[in-house]
């Protein structure tokens, strides 16, 4: 196993220990909003960068050296370990996947192929090209799509806005859907093991549209699943993030879970998520994205109030409430890591 980043305010921050300031790094860091990103996209398709171990190297690497974040975050998609089920998709731009085959039954689910790490093998490649980019004090977060998030796409066949086949599926067929969650969950498992394996210094779980369901259809259907992924990766020993989106009645399930941090998005006030889930877990977020294309006084404005209100919470890590809008301005990044920095320094 590589040998994985220890000695960072990130890792510091997300296990608790001592760090000298609040550390950032921003979902969807990389990404259309960089002028060397869209070069890359003029000749290439996202999936042919996200499958090619060189340009995951470069595309990860570059937000640290532009922007001065604590972690980099692997460049890839939650779509990506489906080409080790052998399930056909593709990404469309401003659409987002695309799911060819559809699974709605659980003859379905039955055809499915078990994973195949080698057939992914170009993204631990590009992990380990990445690492070694890196150097010794960067860490490098791998992750994967949530089971109920990416069974939302291979069900619905793309984006939605209702999740009415995914839910109607649960609700009318709970053994094929448990099965079909089962499948992606051992996937999940096998996958960030392999990105632990070849240097990913932590983890990160999207579980972005879970927040679509009640609080008993998350219990029933999903926690379970959650439980066995968080269990299985527990002995890797590396920080693992759980993250959704709209998920404040969650909040208290997702905790006990085990993640190391919880990711809040940004229609929570991140002082009442902690007073929800206790001291004892790491907290992300949560400027509201948008902010950075209302302008850097904006964005500032809005930071400096989320860092001051946590000040001195050793277990907060400043990120977005969600990924990096394309239309953001470099620069307002840029400004944003250094003014949480100092704002979030610690008393020496």
């Amino acid at each position: 196993m590589a040998i994985v980043v220890t000695d960072s305010r990130f890792i510091q921050a997300c296990l608790g220990q001592p760090h000298d300031t609040v550390p950032v790094w921003f979902m969807r860091q990389a990404g259309r909003y960089q002028p060397s990103y869209r070069a890359l996209r003029s000749r290439f398709s996202m999936l042919e960068l996200a499958r090619t171990p060189i340009h995951i190297r470069d595309v990860t690497v570059r937000p640290v050296e532009d922007l001065g974040v604590d972690a980099a975050i692997l460049f890839s998609d939650i779509m990506i370990p489906l080409d080790g089920m052998n399930i056909r998709f593709d990404i469309k731009e401003h659409v987002g996947p695309l799911v060819f085959d559809p699974i709605r039954t659980g003859a379905d689910v039955a055809r499915l192929a078990p994973f195949n790490r080698e057939k992914v093998d170009f993204v631990f490649e590009g992990i380990r090209r990445t690492v070694e980019a890196l150097g010794p004090t960067t860490p490098l977060l791998g992750f994967s799509g949530a089971p109920f998030t990416l069974a939302s796409y291979l069900i619905e066949g793309g984006p939605s806005r209702t999740y009415r086949r995914t839910k109607a599926w649960m609700w009318t067929d709970p053994p094929g859907f448990e099965a079909l969650l089962s499948r992606l969950a051992d996937m999940a498992v096998q996958y960030l093991t392999g990105q632990v394996e070849a240097g990913a210094s932590a983890l990160q779980i999207f579980d972005s549209w879970v927040g679509t369901l009640a609080t008993v259809d998350y219990r029933a259907a999903v926690l379970p699943h959650m439980v066995r992924i968080f269990q299985a990766l527990a002995p890797l020993g590396v920080p693992l993030i759980y993250f959704g989106v709209g998920t404040p009645h969650l909040l208290s399930d997702m905790k006990s879970l085990g993640a190391t941090v919880l990711g809040i998005d940004w229609r929570t006030p991140i002082t009442e998520a902690r007073a929800l889930v206790g001291p004892d877990v790491g907290l992300m977020g949560n400027l509201d994205p948008e902010r950075l294309v209302a302008g850097q006084s904006q964005a500032l404005m809005g930071a400096r109030g989320i860092v001051e209100a946590m000040k001195g919470d050793g277990r907060y890590i400043f990120n977005l409430g969600h990924g990096v809008p394309k239309e953001s301005d470099p620069m307002v990044l840029k400004a944003l890591v250094a003014h949480v920095h100092q704002w979030g320094r610690y008393s020496s």
